[in-house]
């Protein structure tokens, strides 16, 4: 679609109440290019809506800023260009980040806020993982490090599959490059990956919120789950994923999609 002249790459899937889906380092747009199978769970019980990040697979780049605000003001341009006045919001990684700005800053338009392995809180002693570190290889080759940021250890199924060795298929890299790019222009220098101010703000996002996390999260440390439980007026809690490490909506897809579709139900 295009929202101003800019193009936006959106997958869309689904019945009913609409569910805006923002995504993460490994994850639709991310380093895949159809819906995964916690994409399609969720889509089985609401209309999920799936744009990519600006400059991620195919969606064309920001040009006045990447700061928060600029992109929140870009997602809003994009819900009014959907005529979505009203939906539920899921964020993974640093499209979790994004969520929690959005429903900070229009709470009146955010249903229900589901957060994945969020970015985007300072929390003092936790820093987020060096992303841009790990993302070079170790003797040209060797993606381990990176693996085990995003998933529950180095040498997984899933974390080979999608941050292979070497060389891996054109398009694919192509995405993993664009994320890390989008990533370089949000989080690159501090703050790395965080707004100092959003953690005070939390108060603001006034909807039912739910945060889930891996228990095995080697990229955003559980005390930024803990700290979102907390500072979300309506969280009940943390939601552990066992088995599970950033990724943990792609590493667990059904127990994920499960939860969040019984918490956008109720």
């Amino acid at each position: 679609m295009k929202v101003r002249d800019r193009e936006v790459t959106l997958f869309e899937s689904g019945e009913g109440t609409p569910t805006v889906y923002l995504h993460g380092f490994a994850d639709i747009h991310g380093v895949a290019g159809e819906l995964l199978p916690f994409h399609q769970a969720l889509a089985h019980k609401t209309r999920l809506i799936a744009p990519a990040h600006p400059g991620c697979n195919g969606s064309s780049e920001l040009t006045n800023g990447w700061a928060p605000g600029d992109l929140s003001f870009h997602y809003l341009e994009v819900l009014d260009a959907l005529g979505l006045d009203s939906f539920n919001l899921v964020g993974h990684c640093a499209g979790g980040w994004i969520a929690a700005e959005l429903a900070i800053r229009h709470p009146e338009r955010v249903r229900k806020l589901s957060l994945i392995g969020a970015c985007g809180l300072f929390v003092v002693g936790q820093p987020i993982s060096d992303v841009f570190m790990h993302a070079q290889p170790e003797r040209g080759v060797d993606y381990a490090t990176l693996r085990n940021v995003f998933f529950n250890g180095p040498e997984t199924e899933l974390g080979l599959r999608w941050f292979p060795n070497g060389r891996g298929d054109l398009e694919e890299e192509t995405r993993r490059y664009a994320m890390l790019r989008y990533g370089s222009f949000t989080g690159f220098r501090p703050p790395y990956f965080y707004e100092r101010s959003l953690i005070e703000r939390l108060y603001r996002a006034r909807m039912p919120a739910q945060v889930i996390w891996g228990e095995h999260d080697h990229m955003v440390p559980i005390a930024h789950g803990q700290a979102y439980a907390e500072g979300l007026p309506q969280a009940k809690g943390l939601n552990m994923i066992a088995g599970a490490g950033h990724a943990a909506h792609l590493e667990q897809p059904e127990q994920v999609a499960n939860l969040i579709s019984q918490f956008l139900k109720d």
